[in-house]
């Protein structure tokens, strides 16, 4: 399985009886990336898996954060 984005990330997990939703995206996004680590370290997935979804998890986080702070940032510029 070839994965690309959270989604695929998501079936992944799916696949071991793993379902987040929190309805927090980021609080979402930090759960799967223990879930992720706990299946590397129990052996489950292989160390390509692990390191994909890891950078993908973290890309969309990262992603994520900088939305959230530019959208701060422009309310502000609109409040002054």
């Amino acid at each position: 399985m070839k994965m690309k984005t959270v989604y695929d990330v998501q079936q992944l997990l799916k696949k071991f009886g793993t379902f987040v939703y929190t309805g927090d995206r980021i609080g979402d996004l930090e759960l799967m990336e223990m879930d992720i680590d706990e299946l590397y370290q129990m052996e489950f997935i292989q160390t390509e898996v692990f390191q994909l979804a890891k950078l993908i998890l973290r890309k969309e986080k990262r992603q994520l954060q900088e939305t959230k702070r530019r959208l701060y940032t422009w309310q502000i510029t609109l409040s002054e």
